[in-house]
């Protein structure tokens, strides 16, 4: 057997690797055209802020490591130009030496990823504006900050590398603006949003929300109302969109979401040919309908999903809940499954309360934490959670991931066996206080 898969970033080198685990005997070839693959894009923030200065961390692996290790063929800096999905076939392109040739394939798996969102703005193509996605955007930016030292930063988005960023160009010393064209943090309620704007307000970001942006001339970001937000340097994080020309060239069906769609085995509408990444919409656990949310964590299960079922080891795809996480400074940000406001537009007669404990005791040094929970009033069922505060976030935020994933019921969470000690909780948890209150309120 032949595989071809296209991409080399986390859903790529995870198919690859997982054929070569049920299989020892596969031909496996990746193209990729960039220069690194199997990269830890999420650290990029971090390199840049010089949090750590290793780069050897954030690309720890190489086509050689592949090819070394599990004799998985990586071609770099080669562009596939078009499938033949009849005779089983594509063009790829060398753009180093310009050679054009042809490759064969008995499976196929498309992981060609996403690339940024670039909104029509003016000035957009100024030396001083960047884009972060990849290894080669994280380099361009720290080399303009090392040549230009750039005193005022603007960030347009305030997704999560847009918030993670934020962090970034302030322990770099600039002064940061943070630019939303509506609220911030995407997927938090509006009542628990006010604590991310009131820390970063504490920690001297200048926010601007309900916000466009006009232009970008050489003075900064031209606003709505016309005004000028300065800045040296400006990061455009709006968003990511599917790279799905390729599978759209062939006749792959294409899902409602604009990214491709696939079953629960990773097989795209065409016989051999799978895709899995950030370039396909999978779906929802809660609502069971799909959803584009392109996230690391899922790429590399998708990969992984792909990579059994093509070596004839069959997984079905669960969904997700979109559960994400990020710190800003010394605050962390969780979210998982449906907002309140996802909700109710979804159809959901909803109950949903907010909850503030501390982590753990003040006597040992316990500090606030607020967690919000989302359930369907006629079932009791568990929708989503958000859960903002400075230690234990993580630990709560995954809790609350397992029971929404099982369909526990907000009553459910007060019986859960949890962990307690001074160092690490209150001896009844915040998740149990959640799961109290939000009963209360169900029972009305």
């Amino acid at each position: 057997m032949r595989v071809i898969i296209i991409g080399a970033v986390a859903a790529g080198t995870s198919a690859a690797t997982e054929i070569r685990r049920n299989n020892k005997e596969a031909e496996i070839v990746i193209y990729e055209k960039d220069t690194y693959v199997s990269y830890a894009g999420c650290g990029m923030p971090y390199y840049i802020s010089n949090e750590f200065n290793d780069f050897g961390e954030l690309v720890p692996r190489n086509p050689v490591f592949f090819k070394t290790k599990s004799n998985i063929n990586i071609m770099i800096e080669h562009e596939v130009l078009s499938i033949d999905p009849y005779n089983k076939s594509i063009t790829i392109k060398n753009i180093s030496s310009k050679e054009v040739f042809q490759d064969t394939y008995d499976k196929l798996v498309i992981a060609t990823g996403a690339t940024s969102g670039v909104p029509e703005i003016k000035g957009a193509d100024r030396k001083n504006v960047f884009l972060l996605r990849n290894i080669n955007d994280m380099n361009k930016i720290k080399a303009f900050i090392e040549s230009e030292s750039p005193k005022k930063a603007a960030i347009i988005g305030t997704g999560f590398i847009g918030m993670e960023m934020c962090e970034s160009f302030k322990n770099l010393g600039m002064e940061v603006s943070l630019i939303a064209r509506s609220s911030i943090a995407k997927g938090i309620d509006k009542d628990m949003n006010v604590h991310i704007e009131q820390h970063l307000n504490k920690k001297g970001i200048n926010v601007f929300t309900n916000t466009p942006t006009q232009e970008i001339n050489e003075f900064g970001v031209v606003i709505g109302d016309g005004s000028t937000v300065e800045a040296d340097i400006i990061l455009i994080a709006a968003g990511i969109k599917p790279n799905v020309e390729l599978a759209k060239s062939i006749g792959i069906t294409l899902g409602t979401t604009g990214a491709i769609k696939v079953d629960k085995y990773m097989q795209t509408n065409i016989k051999d040919i799978y895709s899995c990444g950030d370039c396909i919409e999978v779906y929802n656990t809660v609502t069971n309908k799909v959803v584009y949310k392109p996230l690391g964590s899922t790429a590399n299960k998708t990969g992984t999903i792909a990579g059994s079922n093509i070596s004839g080891k069959i997984e079905e795809f669960r969904g997700i809940l979109g559960t994400g996480i990020y710190r800003i400074f010394d605050m962390t940000v969780g979210q998982t499954g449906l907002s309140e406001e996802e909700a109710k537009k979804q159809g959901y007669d909803v109950a949903a309360t907010i909850d503030q404990k501390t982590n753990k005791p003040e006597y040992m040094g316990g500090r606030p934490i607020f967690i919000k929970v989302v359930a369907d009033k006629k079932t009791g069922m568990l929708l989503g959670a958000q859960v903002i505060g400075y230690e234990g976030v993580d630990k709560r935020l995954d809790v609350l991931v397992t029971a929404i994933t099982l369909k526990a019921k907000a009553e459910d969470l007060m019986h859960l066996d949890l962990a307690y000690s001074p160092p690490y909780s209150i001896p009844r948890d915040p998740v149990y206080y959640s799961g109290a209150k939000l009963k209360a309120v169900l029972k009305k």
